[in-house]
Order: structure tokens, then C-alpha cells, then sequence
């Protein structure tokens, strides 16, 4: 499932407050690996559950990897709130999303994650407020 806002639309959840997009921090560090001044050790550092998550039920896109272009990266989108497990809960389509926010007034936060199953390279693509408001601190 992907979690752009006009995905959340259709599944039965509104959101609340505007994505933050990763794209520009994204660029720079793919630059960096481009030029030589990041190692391949330094971004390609994915989490072995992060890994798993890639290649069991992640969402398979159409967009290379930047850094070894040989595999198309995949979304992993992960679920935080206040009565969601404290790791997160990896969601794959609307009805997990729908269940996973219920109907608790806590805020729930999606991180969406693209990831290279091949190399290892992953990057945090997008942050989605998809329900409730968050607390002033």
C-alpha cells in the first residue's frame, strides 16, 4: 500500500496536519555517495528487520537505486502512536491501516521507508500524520 496522502483517502482515515517530504535530504545524500565523500558502508546500513520487512511485504516501485542500480527500491510503511506497539507496526493496505489506528483519539504517525533489498541503502522517504494532533511540547 502506499502511503501518500492521496492514498489515505480511500482508506477510511483522515489525516491531519501536511506530509513532510524527504526528497531534497535524499538528493544530498546520494550526491555525497556520488562525489566520494560517503562511503557505501555509510548509507547502505539497513537494519536486518528493516531487510525483512523489504522483501516480505514492502511495496515494490518502479524507481532504481540510487546507489547500486540494481534493484528497484521498495516502501516500508510504519505506524507510531499511543497504543501501537512501542517498535511500530508495519502496515501493508488499507484494512491493516484501518485496524492498526482504530477508533483511540492518539495520534498516529506513518514513516514511510524506501529501501534496497540488494545493497542495503535506505533512507526515510516521508512522514504522514494520519490521525489525531499532536501535543504541544
Amino acid at each position: 500500500m502506499t502511503f501518500r496522502p492521496e492514498s489515505l483517502r480511500g482508506a477510511g482515515v483522515g489525516t491531519s496536519g501536511a506530509p513532510v517530504d524527504y526528497r531534497l535530504a535524499r538528493s544530498a545524500v546520494v550526491a555525497q555517495f556520488q562525489k566520494g565523500r560517503l562511503d557505501r558502508n555509510d548509507v547502505c546500513d539497513a537494519h536486518p528487520e528493516l531487510l525483512r520487512a523489504a522483501r516480505n511485504i514492502g511495496e515494490v516501485t518502479a524507481i532504481d537505486c540510487p546507489i547500486c542500480e540494481q534493484d528497484q527500491v521498495v516502501l516500508i510503511s510504519y505506524l507510531f502512536g499511543g497504543r501501537l506497539p512501542p517498535g511500530g507496526t508495519v502496515v501493508s493496505n488499507a484494512k491493516e491501516l484501518r485496524k492498526a489506528v482504530g477508533r483511540g483519539t492518539d495520534p498516529v504517525t506513518c514513516y514511510v521507508v524506501e529501501v534496497c533489498p540488494s545493497c542495503s541503502w535506505n533512507h526515510l522517504a516521508q512522514v504522514l500524520p494520519v490521525k489525531g494532533k499532536r501535543r504541544a511540547s
